[in-house]
């Protein structure tokens, strides 16, 4: 069974990811999903828990729920996240050959 992390937890981490990381978030699904991820036209980080983060994507099918497991694999800690979701962004950007920004 996955970590459940507090409510007010994955809320701030939501309203960051969807606030600050728009583009980000379009990365990471285009490059996790398993079609040819450039009909997703928008995504919007639903969840998370101690296994994975949840994206709802919009694109040429409709809408759609995909999770994604964090790299590192499962987590228990508020930090571990903005270090698996950077690692996400880091793959992402291998995979679609795009030069990843630095991390601060």
């Amino acid at each position: 069974m996955p970590h459940i992390f507090d409510a007010d937890v994955v809320s701030a981490i939501l309203r960051h990811m969807n606030g600050d990381h728009r583009d980000d978030n379009l990365l990471i699904t285009r490059a996790f999903t398993g079609a040819d991820g450039r009909e997703i036209t928008d995504a919007m980080m639903t969840g998370l828990d101690g296994d994975s983060g949840a994206w709802e994507v919009t694109g040429d099918s409709g809408v759609s729920e995909l999770r994604i497991a964090w790299p590192s694999g499962p987590i228990t800690e508020r930090a571990a996240v903005r270090r698996e979701v950077v690692a996400l962004y880091d793959l992402a950007c291998a995979r679609l050959g795009v030069e990843p920004r630095p991390h601060a």
